[in-house]
C-alpha cells in the first residue's frame, strides 16, 4: 500500500519560501493524481493545488495562485509544493493526497472525499 510522508513545514516570516515534499511509497504513484490541502485551526480542509498523473495539469485555489507552484517527480515518487511570498493567513498544516483509485485519468481533483490515501500533515507557521 502506498504510503505518503510529508516535509518541509516550518515557522517563517511573511514574505518568506518554503517547498514541501511529499514522498510516496509504491511502484504506482507515479499514475495517481495528487493534492496539497491545508487545515487552519478551527477551520475546514481545503484545496491548496492538485496536479495531474502526468503533472501535464494544475490547479491552484485562489489564495494561492500565482505564489505556490505543485510540482512532480515520478522518478523520485515525489510531489512538491513550493511556496512563496507567504502571508500568516497560509499558516495550517499541509497534507498531501493520493487518488490510488484511478490510474493515469486526465483529471485534476478539488475534492476532499476524491482522495483515498493521506499523509500526516506538516505544520507550516507564517508570523507576521
Amino acid at each position: 500500500q502506498v504510503q505518503l510522508v510529508e516535509s518541509g513545514g516550518g515557522l517563517v516570516q511573511a514574505g518568506d519560501s518554503l517547498r514541501l515534499s511529499c514522498a510516496a511509497s509504491g511502484r504506482t504513484f507515479s499514475r495517481y493524481a495528487m493534492g496539497w490541502f491545508r487545515q487552519a485551526p478551527g477551520k475546514e480542509r481545503e484545496i491548496v493545488a492538485g496536479i495531474s498523473w502526468s503533472g501535464v495539469s494544475q490547479y491552484y485555489a485562489d489564495s494561492v495562485k500565482g505564489r505556490f507552484t505543485i510540482s512532480r517527480d515520478n522518478t523520485k515518487n515525489t510531489v512538491y509544493l513550493q511556496m512563496s511570498n507567504l502571508k500568516p493567513e497560509d499558516t495550517a498544516v499541509y497534507y498531501c493526497a493520493a487518488r490510488s483509485t484511478q490510474i493515469m485519468g486526465l483529471r485534476i481533483y478539488l475534492q476532499i472525499d476524491e482522495y483515498d490515501l493521506w499523509g500526516q500533515g506538516t505544520q507550516v507557521t507564517v508570523s507576521s
